[in-house]
């Protein structure tokens, strides 16, 4: 059923797994003890940034499946994406495995959007098992849309970091793990923001309440 933006799942789709890999940077966080695989070296033994993005997020997805108790048979698709041009990460991730991979494009709300188009699948029967996975590395993404690390260039005090790490979910129609009622889909709105590093400005709305 659809009311305005948001729609709810009669069948209520559930989280069954869940598996998360995070940088150096991010595990001395308060979420860092939360992540299955803290890496010391952002580099994850590989040549390039984007090499690393990919591995972390592929080292997710299979964990995700594994401590769900199945194996890649199980998997009807996964959704996936990341900042990249042609989402370059969850593509080159996605030949790792054996099912079908539909890619998704959200920015920082690529996550949420597979999630919220995983559990649709699920919900309509279209999909027994879903895999909602994304993917980022602040080298990579430094490079795509501002400096290159290797210029050299001062980051001015009020940028923020873009996230070294992958996530990744199995949604299915079981009876266990964490109920997904309901979902709610955004509007492009702009409100004028223009500075590049300033993104908490950019993404602050989206999370504002705003009344009638």
């Amino acid at each position: 059923m659809k009311k305005g933006n948001t729609v709810f799942f009669n069948n209520c789709p559930r989280i069954a797994s869940f598996a998360a890999v995070c940088g150096s940077k991010e595990k001395e966080g308060v979420l860092g003890s939360y992540a299955d695989i803290t890496l010391d070296d952002d580099m994850f033994e590989e040549s390039t940034f984007e090499k690393a993005e990919c591995k972390m997020l592929s080292t997710a997805i299979s964990l995700a499946i594994e401590k769900g108790g199945f194996t890649e048979k199980d998997i009807d698709v996964i959704l996936s994406g990341d900042l990249l041009n042609q989402i370059i990460s969850a593509s080159f991730a996605a030949r790792k495995f054996n099912f079908p991979f539909l890619g998704v494009y959200s920015a920082c709300s690529t996550m949420s959007e597979s999630m919220l188009l995983g559990a649709m699948l699920v919900n309509s029967d279209y999909a027994k098992r879903v895999i909602a996975a994304t993917g980022s590395h602040f080298a990579s993404a430094e490079r795509q849309y501002r400096y290159p690390l290797e210029l050299g260039c001062t980051r001015p005090p009020q940028a923020q970091w873009t996230v070294t790490g992958a996530g990744g979910c199995v949604i299915y129609d079981g009876d266990k793990g964490v109920k997904i009622v309901n979902g709610t889909m955004g509007k492009v709105c702009d409100f004028g923001v223009t500075d590049v590093n300033n993104m908490g400005a950019a993404m602050a709305p989206a999370v504002a309440i705003i009344g009638p």
